[in-house]
């Protein structure tokens, strides 16, 4: 190899080489501190206002919980678009956390096979929309990358030509499933809130003999509707015995408010109203969607409906391709109220805008009319939401006002089961498993 060459390629790999450090040297400062509007890193966050629409499923499968069997044959897909006439380059890569989203103590090359940082090459414009955008696709594991140890991650997506400027991080988790774990739910009885709250037992089987004292370095976490703002954390065992950890509290511990079905609004078509829908005019440059207003449930008696529990998924009813043919609309909630509730704020809450609350989903309270008000940027698809009531200095929302709760409401519920041996530098998610609070459980 002639010197000319030798140079090149050390430029370019050096050059690569220190992309690479610079990306993570930020992400590592970062970690556990506030970052841009005040959100962390590892979390569901969008940091470019430009990106939408974000999901992390299972490929074909866009109502589904991210999480993967290590070595299996599954497939997350990331869906997101970009708002504007131009299309930009992004990149992605991954980082393994610990139970608490925190960042590992392990090399990338401990959890990842194949490059570390790749291109994301699908993507396509939008056809026939009034507000124009760019649909992005990635898949994974591919060809380019693959995962090798179970746990939490994030992906992280940034522009190329910029490590620093993160666009959005999602959560996801590959389970090794060496457990079995048999889940129940019940209306507490010792609970105070027994009519309002819903009880999650579970014991977990098979631990093996590999396991050092699962008592000590086991920590269980239970999620509702795949949710982590809410979730129970780190929970030890109450009973171990037979090769058994059994989670069976008698203190508030394992004890989820029930909440109320999600409330439901269909956008799929622009020219047809459909339930809850007032109104669709267009006015330029885009389309408006009026919601009747919403009733006030919290104390109404419990009334089942069929829901998503707070998901979504994308659908157009005049077009083929959903990515790309799917308009985005301003859509107007609005909820009666004599007066304003103090001490906090109202927030439409749910996957539609990740389970945060931010200035894209708060609801403004109009003396004159008596309401609270929302508008938010959708796109068209089927919706599932709620109002959350979040006080004052707190980051934790609770679903009561104006929705209710009930012991009675269908809701999923996910434990994670984590274990960090002693002679290991990070926490293996060895065992999921799977509940409906009405429907039988499923592993």
């Amino acid at each position: 190899m002639n010197q000319t060459k030798q140079t090149y390629l050390f430029q370019k790999t050096g050059f690569k080489f220190l992309k690479h450090i610079m990306l993570f040297s930020f992400l590592l400062i970062q970690t556990g501190l506030t970052t841009i509007d005040g959100q962390k890193i590892f979390s569901d966050h969008i940091f470019d206002s430009r990106i939408r629409t974000t999901q992390l499923y299972r490929e074909e499968w866009n109502l589904s919980y991210p999480v993967l069997r290590l070595n299996g044959m599954e497939k997350l897909e990331l869906h997101f678009d970009l708002l504007g006439d131009h299309s930009e380059n992004y990149y992605y890569t991954f980082i393994h956390c610990d139970k608490d989203w925190e960042r590992s103590d392990i090399f990338e090359s401990d959890y990842m096979n194949g490059f570390t940082e790749n291109p994301i090459e699908n993507y396509k414009p939008s056809f026939n929309t009034t507000t124009s955008y760019y649909h992005y696709t990635v898949s994974f594991p591919n060809d380019r990358v693959n995962l090798t140890r179970s746990g939490n991650y994030v992906i992280v997506v940034y522009r190329a030509d910029n490590p620093e400027a993160l666009v959005l991080t999602r959560r996801f988790m590959i389970s090794e499933d060496a457990l079995r774990i048999d889940i129940t739910t019940q209306r507490p009885m010792m609970s105070a809130d027994k009519n309002s709250s819903q009880q999650v037992n579970f014991v977990v089987n098979q631990i093996g003999k590999n396991i050092i004292d699962p008592y000590r370095n086991f920590y269980a976490f239970i999620l509702q509707n795949g949710r982590w703002d809410n979730a129970k954390k780190n929970l030890k065992p109450e009973f171990y015995s037979n090769n058994e950890l059994k989670y069976n509290s008698l203190s508030d511990k394992n004890i989820f408010s029930g909440g109320n079905e999600f409330r439901y609004f269909d956008i799929k078509s622009l020219r047809y109203q459909s339930e809850y829908v007032k109104s669709i005019d267009y006015a330029s440059p885009g389309y408006n969607v009026l919601l009747f207003p919403s009733e006030n449930r919290e104390f109404k008696p419990y009334f089942f409906n069929q829901d998503f529990n707070g998901k979504y998924f994308i659908a157009v009813q005049e077009g083929r391709d959903y990515d790309t043919d799917a308009d985005y609309v301003n859509v107007y909630f609005t909820m009666p109220s004599k007066q304003k509730i103090a001490g906090g704020n109202i927030f439409v809450s749910g996957a539609l805008n990740n389970w945060e609350y931010n200035n894209t989903n708060i609801m403004e309270y109009n003396p004159v009319d008596g309401q609270y008000e929302c508008t938010m940027l959708l796109k068209q698809g089927y919706y599932n939401y709620e109002y959350a009531f979040l006080k004052e200095g707190s980051t934790d929302g609770t679903a009561t006002v104006f929705e209710g709760s009930h012991y009675e409401t269908e809701n999923d519920y996910t434990v994670l089961i984590y274990y960090r041996n002693p002679q290991e530098r990070y926490d293996r998610l060895i065992g999921m498993g799977q509940a409906n609070s009405v429907n039988k459980p499923s592993n």
